[in-house]
């Protein structure tokens, strides 16, 4: 395991491959405020309780408790060693009343069911790695049977007809270089592995830093999923174009139709909103 300490050596030799993933793939300030404004606007009361599903090192989940003195957070995942990491780099510097109100728990996600949350989030795609409906479906099941009666699902997605092309598109920071690899794509089956690597303004690289094996689900495919899973409102959230730039404006609102764009992310809400019938039973 590489030691950042450590000052002999390349860039790729110092670096710590976590720090580099938030620093270019997390947003918590973003995506946090998406998560709490579009509950209030559902539900009409604050998120208060949330579960991080698939929550690595629990980056969000503990940023969540340090937005507010009621916020709670779980963070599940199943690494050990990624929330090992997190427990020292993120939990170990809550003050203690932010720790009371955040627990991490190594499990599989279908393993924890308890307490009953508001919210439950599955961010980055991390979904992706149930590769049958079946498998997919039990999954949306189990977070449905594990929210509030008025809990919401939040989930992000990606798809544009470069999602099913094999190619790498690299980012530039101040000090290393992101590069996401659509490794590889299978179109009759949709499976695909992608990777993330690093590179340095020293030469030197630091491959396959994370891989991951998916099927590259469509949005269709996801709401019909969810309807069969039980929740009953389920929105697709896409992301506005600045008029300026022709660039998403970060700007998620619910459409019933998007555009076809070469790459895209958004949000999917689901719910399950009690009918008349159902209160009374």
């Amino acid at each position: 395991m590489r030691d950042p300490s450590n000052k002999v050596g390349t860039m790729a030799d110092r670096a710590d491959r976590h720090k580099l993933y938030e620093a270019s793939v997390q947003d918590t300030e973003s995506e946090l405020e998406f998560v709490a404004e579009t509950f209030q606007s559902l539900v009409g009361r604050p998120l208060r309780h949330l579960r991080e599903d698939f929550c690595g090192t629990a980056n969000t989940a503990c940023d969540w408790v340090r937005l507010h003195p009621d916020n709670r957070a779980i963070g599940v995942d199943l690494d050990e060693e990624v929330l090992d990491w997190g427990r020292r780099h993120h939990f170990a510097r809550l003050d203690p009343d932010a720790q009371s109100r955040m627990t991490m728990v190594h499990a599989d996600v279908m393993g924890v069911s308890e307490p009953k949350v508001d919210a439950i989030i599955a961010m980055n795609f991390s979904y992706y790695l149930f590769k049958s409906r079946q498998s997919l479906r039990a999954y949306f099941k189990h977070c449905l049977d594990n929210l509030l009666d008025d809990g919401v699902l939040i989930m992000d997605s990606f798809g544009g007809f470069e999602a099913h092309r094999e190619l790498e598109e690299s980012t530039e920071y101040d000090d290393f270089t992101y590069v996401w690899d659509q490794h590889y794509f299978d179109p009759i089956t949709h499976d695909t592995i992608c990777q993330i690597h690093f590179e340095f303004p020293d030469g030197s690289k630091l491959p396959r830093a994370f891989e991951y094996h998916w099927r590259l689900w469509t949005l269709p495919e996801i709401q019909e999923l969810l309807g069969e899973a039980g929740f009953n409102d389920v929105g697709v959230y896409w992301e506005g174009t600045d008029s300026d730039t022709g660039e998403g404006d970060g700007v998620y609102t619910r459409q019933a139709h998007g555009e076809a764009d070469a790459g895209w992310i958004a949000y999917i809400v689901a719910r399950h909103v009690k009918s008349n019938k159902e209160g009374e039973q």
